[in-house]
């Protein structure tokens, strides 16, 4: 019996990937900054700004370090939810691919799942400035405002030891893979480092993001000491 052949199609370049992963959302942020000027000037309102805002919050003047961090929290995570972008155009690349023209790809499935990895890693710290992360706070509530700060502030303490456990794995993995010049096992093969990388980038940007959240909830729960004293 003869073994039938399959076409696979179009297989997007291991440069391109990476590349456009690098330059698109900075154009997407380039282009909304210019429709919000634009908006700005044709009706002089802004749009309200994405930050999380909590009318009980007091707050907290951070100086220039925590600006800082807080900035790249934020801007960090605006470049890596573009990416999200890419997977719905690839997947329905795909779909089109597969049922319409029978030539499936060896590439969507890996580039997104390797995509939404690397995405997730890095807007960790993005979650943490807002407060998206998953809490458990059937207890928390319970607590007075000063008492949720004060444990705001045991756990950021505590979770030092898991972020920088995996700031020094990571930075392991990363120096392992670079040093081997590391593929993945698929058919694609596309490298694995820069997705390692991602790994130990994430881990010091969310380890920062949690000095920044630490120093705030530190200065609320002395604000709020001095004010009920």
């Amino acid at each position: 019996m003869n073994e039938q052949q399959i076409d696979f199609g179009f297989v997007l370049p291991h440069w391109f990937y990476w590349g456009w992963l690098a330059v698109m959302p900075i154009v997407m942020i380039i282009v909304c900054y210019a429709l919000e000027k634009r908006q700005f000037e044709k009706d002089g309102t802004r749009p309200k700004s994405s930050k999380h805002e909590d009318p009980n919050e007091i707050i907290v003047d951070s100086n220039i370090v925590i600006r800082i961090i807080d900035w790249l929290a934020e801007h960090s995570g605006q470049f890596v939810g573009f990416w999200t972008i890419n997977a719905v155009v690839f997947y329905a690349f795909e779909v089109i691919a597969r049922y319409i023209f029978n030539k499936p790809t060896i590439w969507v499935h890996e580039s997104s799942f390797l995509l939404f990895g690397m995405q997730y890693l890095i807007a960790g710290a993005y979650a943490y400035l807002h407060g998206s992360h998953v809490a458990v706070d059937i207890i928390y509530n319970k607590f007075p405002k000063r008492g949720q700060f004060g444990l705001d502030i045991f756990t950021s303490i505590f979770s030092f030891v898991f972020f920088l456990t995996l700031i020094g794995t990571s930075y392991s993995f990363m120096m392992d893979s670079i040093g081997m010049r590391e593929r993945t096992m698929e058919t694609w093969q596309i490298q694995y480092y820069p997705v390692k990388a991602m790994m130990f980038l994430g881990g010091i940007l969310i380890t920062l993001a949690t000095i920044s959240k630490l120093y705030k909830d530190i200065k609320r729960f002395n604000l709020l000491g001095r004010s009920e004293s």
